[in-house]
């Protein structure tokens, strides 16, 4: 992997928010626009009573750091509460998801090494990060409808 030269300022104004393919929480990637093949960084504004992907990583470690709200994460079998400018690091081949089952919005920075960790043979299986239903709930939001249709 090549490391940049320089330096990247980004701005609130530089991020774009889009919603995710499969769950729609909205998210914001502060470094696509940079370049960098060894650090990843993006928001994602978790809206109340909703969820992220479950999912895991070949290779790559990630950090999960709260930055407005309560969050709530499971890993593996356990699920975690992670206060305000609270951090979750997770290893890879672990199954995690960022949930929301509050009525609070809750922000979430979360930061990695992108995925160029396949070897050419995975590259495009899918099943390597979603081994299981990647929009299944987790049970503390049993009885919610996400993601919207």
């Amino acid at each position: 992997m090549n490391s940049i030269q320089g330096y990247h300022l980004i701005t609130p104004a530089d991020l774009a928010w889009r919603p995710s393919n499969l769950m729609r929480i909205p998210n914001a990637d502060y470094l696509e626009r940079t370049g960098s093949e060894n650090l990843g960084a993006r928001l994602w504004r978790l809206p109340p009573q909703s969820a992220n992907t479950l999912h895991k990583h070949v290779r790559t470690e990630e950090f999960y750091f709260v930055l407005e709200g309560t969050g709530r994460i499971r890993v593996g079998e356990d699920t975690l509460t992670v206060p305000k400018h609270g951090g979750v690091l997770v290893g890879p081949e672990m199954l995690r998801q960022v949930f929301n089952d509050t009525d609070e919005e809750v922000l979430w920075l979360i930061v990695g090494a992108p995925e160029l960790e396949l070897e050419p043979d995975q590259v495009g299986d899918m099943s390597l990060y979603y081994p299981v239903e990647p929009t299944q709930l987790p049970p503390e939001l049993d009885g919610v409808n996400w993601p919207p249709k």
